[in-house]
């Protein structure tokens, strides 16, 4: 990742306050510039980012890893040569391409059992495909299991989203706290979602450190077709895409 200029984004947060909303409408603003190649990885074991974008899944990364642990087991000494072009050939069946956009679901979170090379391997592969993309969006699980964990590793900007409530704040401080200690990351920022008053914002101000680089506000559009599982791609104008596309002008620049 040194030498490539791929932005790579990690939107995390605690569960329920919308960052797969957040993914979803990140990944429809980019993918607004042909010119943009834009990977969406949905690292949410209930694949909601799929449904947000219109995707219909055939095979995720965890079906591809399960498929090698039991043929390995049966077949035992498989060279490795042989092993990367299996993971090869399953990685583009799982990948879901859609004009400058490709998709790719991670699934279930990894199971208990000495498989450190299928999924040294797996985190390899996802390291190879990044940098023929110029941006990377991954919507991440909730909480901060997934921040020590696989795709995480190659994150170059750490978006947090939070609500307005106290609980979502202390999960987005130690997502970024353990983030720190974990992974390598450029620029980090937070956004607080489904504001209802601007006095909210100057009051939540007080009580972190976090930097805010934006807020949106409630939509009752974006949680319709959130609600409904239609596409963002089929969403007209929003008023949180229109405050997203100002935070994402900022906050995205490659190479910063």
């Amino acid at each position: 990742m040194e030498n490539n200029n791929t932005v790579v984004v990690a939107v995390c947060g605690k569960g329920g306050v919308g960052k797969t909303c957040i993914s979803a409408l990140l990944t429809k603003i980019l993918c607004a510039d042909n010119n943009n190649k834009v990977l969406a990885i949905d690292a949410d074991p209930a694949v909601g980012l799929a449904s947000s974008l219109g995707i219909t899944i055939k095979k995720t990364l965890d079906d591809i890893r399960t498929g090698l642990i039991t043929n390995i087991k049966d077949e035992k000494n498989i060279p490795k040569k042989e092993l990367l072009a299996t993971i090869d050939y399953e990685l583009f069946e799982a990948l879901v391409e859609r004009q400058n956009l490709a998709f790719l679901a991670i699934g279930r979170p990894e199971t208990a059992g000495c498989y450190c090379k299928i999924n040294s391997f797996l985190r390899e592969i996802i390291k190879e495909m990044v940098p023929n993309f110029d941006y990377v969006i991954i919507d991440g699980e909730a909480g901060i299991e997934q921040v020590n964990r696989r795709v995480m590793g190659m994150v170059t900007h750490l978006l947090l989203v939070t609500d307005t409530s106290l609980k979502g704040k202390n999960v987005a401080e130690t997502i970024e706290n353990v983030a720190q200690r974990s992974i390598s990351y450029k620029k980090k920022g937070l956004i607080l979602n489904m504001m209802k008053e601007m006095a909210h914002l100057d009051a939540f101000r007080q009580k972190t450190a976090l930097p805010i680089i934006g807020w949106l506000p409630e939509d009752d559009l974006i949680r319709h077709y959130d609600r409904e599982g239609t596409s963002f791609f089929e969403l007209g104008p929003s008023e949180a895409q229109k405050a997203l596309e100002k935070i994402a002008t900022d906050f995205l620049t490659p190479g910063e």
